[in-house]
């Protein structure tokens, strides 16, 4: 016997949350990060990694909590994306003074791979507005939300 019931009067009233601005963001994030991905698809690198990269190159040495800051990644984010990186030599931690904050900077290798990909990254950045007008109505959505 099943114990799901379907009850036509309350499904109506969330007939608007097909258009949820968060689910569409959603899925928008994850068609423009695939869009991405496979501009990186043979580096080695997630675009992500990329992007922290790009960061490092235009901030110098930062402490972990300020990259996370930055990057818009939560802190466990960040190291998750960093370990691969590190491992490569691509970025490195620097020594602390007070031991406690642990300063990250990219290596001349580093540098070198993210200039090398910095072309598939301008073609990737080109066509993503392709992405989301494959999206309809989400760009609609996102201004109109942040209206006052």
């Amino acid at each position: 016997m099943c114990m799901c019931t379907f009850m036509p009067g309350l499904a109506a009233q969330f007939v608007p949350c097909r258009s949820c601005t968060c689910s569409a963001l959603r899925r928008a994030s994850r068609a423009v990060t695939q869009h991405y991905e496979r501009a990186f698809r043979n580096s080695g690198l997630r675009a992500t990694q990329f992007t922290l990269l790009a960061t490092l190159i235009q901030t110098g040495p930062l402490p972990l909590g300020r990259l996370a800051s930055i990057a818009g990644l939560e802190r466990t984010t960040l190291t998750r994306n960093l370990g691969p990186l590190e491992r490569r030599g691509l970025v490195r931690s620097l020594p602390a003074a007070d031991g406690r904050v642990r300063p990250v900077a990219i290596t001349e290798e580093g540098e070198h791979l993210a200039l090398t990909l910095l072309p598939a990254w301008q073609r990737a950045e080109a066509g993503v507005a392709r992405v989301l007008e494959g999206m309809p109505g989400v760009v609609a959505r996102i201004a109109a939300s942040r209206q006052p």
